[in-house]
């Protein structure tokens, strides 16, 4: 099961780059450029003389804790946050799950793996995406959210978001790009006043472990022993907990908020590029604070196709509940690559010969 009212919700950026793909210059996965860095493969690598041990969370787990100011109880480290999703699919008890979408479709697919029939609130175009609450059903008793939401790159404001929190409600947050944000401005991480607030980190994105696995949870004890019962044993390797342990120490955070604004200034040269192409009627969702953007434009999977031609892959949009055939994702680049992209895309939607 994966394809829920025409939406393919297994369909995931890596698809675009695999087999004939893998040549072409990656637009489409949102994991940023240039990672992981040396000095995190080396750490990495030094894990290795250990492999004969069975895996020990417990220095990871605190080192987490502490980057978010809370106590261990309340963190639960996971094989990606894909894992996490498929956790509270599968631990909770719950009878009503809302997603709101677009965002990211694994939890959805979780969910419905897992047996749960799962209502959708879709935000709308003209809100620019933007999160309503009074949208979702007083009844619902699991509520999912991106924030940063991926593929809008919209960022909602901490506060909304939490004033969907209510008693018997767990509130499920993916801030999975929230690092990507300079000062991680509405970040619900380190809060612990919203009852029912369940936080999902990956460390994979930021820091170029895709391939390793590694992310956490941040949520009451009570929530993280029900996650953790339906885990099985040693679910995450010694070198992803070696792995988390660097990327939360301060370091490592020191470098990814300078790595933050990097990309915000990458943004902004990226979005001031798509701008001369809107007289062709491309246009982007702002304000755009993710290290993607979500594009609107005309016969959109033509323009793709034409992209790969020229040796560029994005991230086509229809796969996500809301969005249709004329959306796009791009994920944010640094500018040489963003410069041979803008011209590459504006003979894409000229429709000049590629060859």
């Amino acid at each position: 099961m994966g394809t829920e009212s025409g939406h393919d919700l297994r369909h995931h950026g890596d698809a675009e780059v695999r087999d004939d793909g893998g040549s072409l210059v990656d637009l489409a996965v949102n994991v940023r450029a240039d990672t992981p860095p040396a000095w995190l493969r080396e750490h990495i690598a030094a894990s290795l003389g250990g492999l004969a041990a069975y895996p020990d969370g417990r220095a990871a787990r605190a080192a987490v804790a502490a980057r978010h100011g809370l106590p261990v109880e309340r963190v639960l480290l996971t094989a990606g946050a894909a894992e996490a999703f498929v956790l509270l699919a599968r631990a909770l008890k719950v009878r009503r799950p809302v997603v709101v979408h677009p965002q990211f479709t694994e939890p959805e697919a979780a969910l419905r793996d897992a047996g749960h029939t799962v209502d959708r609130v879709l935000l709308r175009e003209e809100d620019g995406f933007r999160l309503d609450p009074a949208a979702v059903p007083e009844t619902a008793d699991l509520v999912v959210i991106g924030n940063p939401t991926n593929p809008t790159s919209v960022l909602h404001p901490a506060d909304v978001i939490a004033s969907l929190a209510r008693p018997g409600r767990l509130l499920v947050v993916d801030e999975a790009f929230m690092d990507a944000v300079p000062g991680e401005r509405e970040a619900l991480a380190d809060r612990v006043d919203v009852p029912g607030l369940v936080v999902l980190r990956s460390l994979t994105k930021t820091w170029g472990l895709a391939g390793l696995r590694i992310g956490y949870v941040l949520a009451a004890p009570e929530t993280i022993e029900d996650l953790e019962r339906a885990q099985p044993l040693w679910p995450v390797s010694t070198p992803a907990l070696a792995a988390a342990q660097a990327c939360v120490g301060p370091r490592a955070v020191a470098e990814a908020a300078h790595a933050a604004h990097r990309i915000a200034a990458d943004r902004a040269h990226l979005l001031t590029g798509l701008a001369r192409l809107a007289p062709a009627g491309l246009r982007v969702v702002e304000p755009a604070q993710g290290p993607f953007v979500l594009i609107r434009l005309p016969h959109a999977a033509t323009v793709r196709g034409r992209l790969r031609d020229l040796g560029y892959a994005v991230r086509r949009g229809d796969t996500f509940p809301g969005l249709d055939g004329e959306w796009l994702r791009l994920a944010v680049r640094d500018r040489a690559t963003v410069d041979g992209f803008l011209r590459a895309l504006e003979r894409a939607v000229a429709g000049t010969p590629t060859r």
